[in-house]
């Protein structure tokens, strides 16, 4: 089974992420203890993959979304109103509360 499909255009689109896309999620809140945090970290924190070096991998891969867009940085600076969506699963992040 490829990871792969073509649409009408030939644009080639990676499966999963299509899928992602496609998808209703409800997503579920984080509260942010502090701002900026990078993404792998909170992939590796919220328990979405096993490590940090999953983390890392899987978002150089493309199989994380980021506000409905594919990231690749492993680093991106994550703040309170952005989401992830990863292997079926979608997070919120807020700002804690004062």
């Amino acid at each position: 089974m490829t990871d792969f499909t073509r649409d009408s255009t030939n644009d080639v689109h990676h499966a999963g992420v299509q899928a992602e896309r496609e998808k209703a999620v409800t997503a579920r809140e984080v509260v942010l203890e502090k701002q900026p945090v990078e993404l792998y970290k909170v992939l590796k924190f919220e328990a979405m993959v096993h490590s940090g070096g999953m983390a890392k991998h899987v978002i150089e891969a493309g199989e994380v979304l980021v506000n409905g867009e594919v990231e690749t940085r492993k680093r991106r600076k994550m703040v309170a109103g952005d989401s992830i969506a990863f292997n079926g699963e979608c997070i919120r992040l807020v700002a804690k509360a004062d």
